[in-house]
């Protein structure tokens, strides 16, 4: 056979064996209990059968997306005279084709209480039409896309982005405007924390829980039939324990199926995560169905001292990757990464290293993710593209099209029991559970730059494949063990 665990891995590092006999038993014992749930197959586009995303053919899905903020959606401004925080690019029709050119298939929009609500009870239309056109942009290109209720510092008023001024309590003792700068110092403010900790309170004593569950309803509803939304993302990054989290996610979740009964709920772990790598596992699944857990992995990336970060090895970031499907497990969800990454540095062979380990972790516990960010031409210039602010003119980055742009699994006919892929990105093996054979193809994304050498083989044999050049998707019909060769 192509697969080894020397072939795909430095010696010495990921013992791809052992590690997935472990993870098989894991999922084993999930799928058995997640039978018969009431959620399935009620979500369209995708739903949830308590450890995978399925689509309408009953085939698994992985899902390989970005993170965008786009100019007019992430509410930077302010209507005073504050300079606005920062620079934001558009969202264009040539963005959303070079996404799905890329592999991609999954856009994680971010978009802000303060833009949706900006004044207590008066919902801004003409910015869900905003939204809507990055929705639309989206869907033209084949992406699907996940509304994100996003927040960083809580608030523009006091930090990045997030709720508006009438929702900061108590209130601001002093209002901020841009240039942002000092976002490391606004996120642990004493205004910022105060103003999560009044959220986030037991039994919601300032009623705003309540008005941004109301403001969550508001946004399902629009959204509710579009067939490119596969869900909502009730709160990016929250600061809260977790028995105030289960509260809030619980009966924000709730709101979002009262009005949207046919689209999926992403639910993150408090921000902690980020930089312990862990988050306490549930003792009992989510009590909302159609739910996807949704952590972020940033393992050494963020940490003060970057040695860790430096020295880092594949086994070293493995147990944060593994530690999101064991308590994507015990919440009985499937699991989606929704935001990774680092920053570009083709000097540093270590960014390198990063990325492709988290590439081939992903791969290997099944985790749908998406890539922080499209576009950036502020803070740390993260993203695909490279900002001439002279000019204007944006530019991609070669390596990091080479991190997001890999030969991966789409749709899988049926149930994975185990995924992996080549470091470079350039071939992957599936092993599909007998007797769980879907009738629809499987589907693997095939970069332009591996098109002209690349082979395919079902259960040692080699097929006859067909790149689609719009999609970069090769069909293969296979039930068995499928393998993309270079």
């Amino acid at each position: 056979m192509w697969v080894s665990t020397t072939d795909l891995d430095p010696p010495g590092t990921m013992s791809y064996p052992g590690v997935m006999r472990a993870v098989a038993a894991l999922l084993a014992t999930v799928l058995v209990a997640a039978c018969g749930d009431p959620a399935a197959p009620s979500t369209h586009p995708l739903w949830s059968d308590g450890t995978h995303l399925r689509d309408a053919e009953d085939r698994t899905v992985i899902l390989r997306g970005i993170n965008a903020r786009i100019a007019g959606v992430f509410d930077v401004t302010f209507a005073d005279g504050r300079t606005a925080l920062e620079p934001l690019p558009a969202l264009t029709p040539a963005d959303c084709t070079r996404m799905r050119q890329l592999g991609l298939d999954l856009l994680r929009l971010p978009i802000n209480w303060s833009g949706i609500e900006p004044t207590d009870g008066q919902f801004d239309e003409s910015y869900l039409a905003r939204v809507d056109a990055a929705v639309q942009c989206a869907a033209a290109a084949g992406l699907l896309v996940i509304i994100d209720l996003h927040q960083d510092g809580y608030s523009k008023e006091i930090g990045e982005d997030g709720a508006p001024l009438w929702a900061i309590q108590p209130p601001p003792t002093m209002l901020l405007g841009g240039p942002l700068t000092d976002l490391g110092e606004r996120r642990l403010s004493a205004q910022v924390l105060a103003a999560f900790r009044t959220f986030f309170a037991a039994e919601d004593p300032s009623g705003l829980q309540a008005r941004y569950h109301a403001m969550l309803s508001h946004v399902a509803a629009h959204w509710a039939d579009d067939p490119a939304v596969i869900g909502f993302e009730l709160f990016n990054e929250p600061i809260a324990s977790d028995t105030e989290l289960a509260a809030f996610q619980t009966a924000g979740a709730s709101a979002v199926r009262a009005s949207a009964p046919d689209k999926l709920v992403f639910f993150e772990p408090s921000s902690v995560r980020n930089l312990t790598d862990f988050a306490t596992k549930a003792a009992a699944p989510f009590p909302v169905s159609g739910a996807v857990y949704a952590p972020h992995v940033y393992t050494f990336v963020f940490q003060a001292n970057q040695t860790a970060f430096q020295t880092a090895t594949p086994a070293e970031l493995e147990p944060s990757v593994l530690g999101t499907r064991e308590e994507a497990a015990a919440w009985r969800t499937p699991l989606f990464i929704g935001e990774f990454g680092v920053g570009p540095n083709p000097a540093d062979p270590q960014t390198d290293l990063w990325m492709r380990t988290a590439a081939q972790l992903h791969d290997r516990y099944f985790a749908s993710d998406a890539f922080w960010v499209w576009k950036e031409q502020s803070q740390g210039s993260w993203g695909v593209f490279d900002h001439d602010d002279a000019t204007g003119v944006w530019t991609e980055r070669p390596q990091v099209v080479g991190w997001i742009s890999r030969v991966h699994a789409a749709r899988i006919a049926g149930t994975p029991l185990a995924i992996e892929s080549s470091p470079a990105g350039d071939a992957i093996r599936v092993e599909i559970a007998p007797g769980s054979h879907a009738t629809a193809p499987n589907l693997i994304y095939v970069p332009e730059r591996f098109a002209a050498t690349t082979r395919a083989r079902c259960d040692g044999d080699e097929v006859a494949t067909q790149r689609d050049p719009a999609t970069g998707l090769v069909e293969i019909n296979c039930g068995g063990v499928v393998e993309v060769l270079p």
